[in-house]
């Protein structure tokens, strides 16, 4: 079972454990690019961050942390929120970038979900 149901996904934020999902292709003029949402306990609270990145990877290289960003000036991707509560936390990242309250993984596993969608053809929606 790859997605981590509402109250895993908590635990795992309560654990000190990122979460994080993928969002699919972000086409811009200048470069394809791909896009994930990631939610990281911090001394500052639950940190929702967004990250868009070129879409530079195939079936052998699919870690999205190495992918360059689309805009250079958003190397770590970009703050949406900071909240003090997990479930707000995946509320607003939600609101936010369209994530899904059921497609949630473990920090580190949003690199398998862009390999789905490197193997079926890259859809753009």
């Amino acid at each position: 079972m790859r997605y981590l149901v509402e109250q895993f996904a908590v635990g795992a934020l309560r654990r000190g454990q990122g979460i994080e999902q993928f969002l699919g292709a972000a086409e811009t003029s200048a470069a394809h690019g791909v896009r994930w949402v990631g939610i990281e306990p911090t001394k500052r609270g639950y940190v929702v961050t967004l990250h868009v990145v070129e879409d530079v990877g195939h079936e052998q290289f699919c870690d999205l942390l190495e992918f360059p960003p689309l805009d250079p000036d958003d190397e770590f991707g970009f703050e949406l929120a900071v909240t003090d509560d997990e479930l707000a936390a995946m509320a607003e990242a939600e609101s936010k970038t369209g994530a899904l309250r059921d497609r949630w993984v473990n920090a580190g596993l949003a690199g398998d979900e862009y390999l789905d969608f490197v193997r079926a053809g890259r859809p753009t929606s």
